[in-house]
């Protein structure tokens, strides 16, 4: 049995978010000591350590509950995680293209900056004008 710090070391997951998966149900209460020390099995820590990765590879904490689901049900036909593993790395490659832009932009901004006075500041004015930009970004950081 481990405690709630072990668990936090063997997992790199910090004691607070721990108990907040606890709070959502994404883990389940632990068992507990006389003196009311949470306590932990090996299948806690396979599961905290599914959640851990699964957030490391940005999935939302909704279909971290979805996939959980599905691997509590090992009978049940694994589609439904592909599904939701298509679903992330779409999501992934939407903010790749969005940063990609971002970074032209960017780039753009601060090669045709001439050093010069701010009043003539390439950066301020394609700030300032979004009709200045050559690239679309509009959901980028909102």
């Amino acid at each position: 049995m481990l405690t709630i710090g072990t668990l936090s070391k063997k997992t790199g997951t910090k004691v607070q978010t721990i108990r907040y998966y606890e709070q959502i149900g994404l883990m389940p209460e632990p068992g507990r000591t006389e003196g009311g020390q949470r306590r932990y099995d090996n299948a806690q820590l396979d599961r905290l350590s599914f959640i851990r990765h699964s957030r490391q590879l940005g999935f939302s904490l909704d279909a971290i509950r979805e996939l959980l689901d599905l691997s509590d049900h090992p009978n049940r036909p694994c589609h439904e995680a592909d599904a939701i593993a298509r679903r992330q790395l779409k999501q992934v490659e939407q903010r790749m293209a969005r940063l990609k832009a971002l970074r032209t932009e960017l780039k753009r901004m601060v090669h045709e900056c001439s050093g010069g006075r701010t009043g003539d500041c390439k950066v301020l004015e394609v700030l300032r004008d979004h009709s200045e930009c050559l690239t679309e970004h509009e959901e980028i950081g909102v």
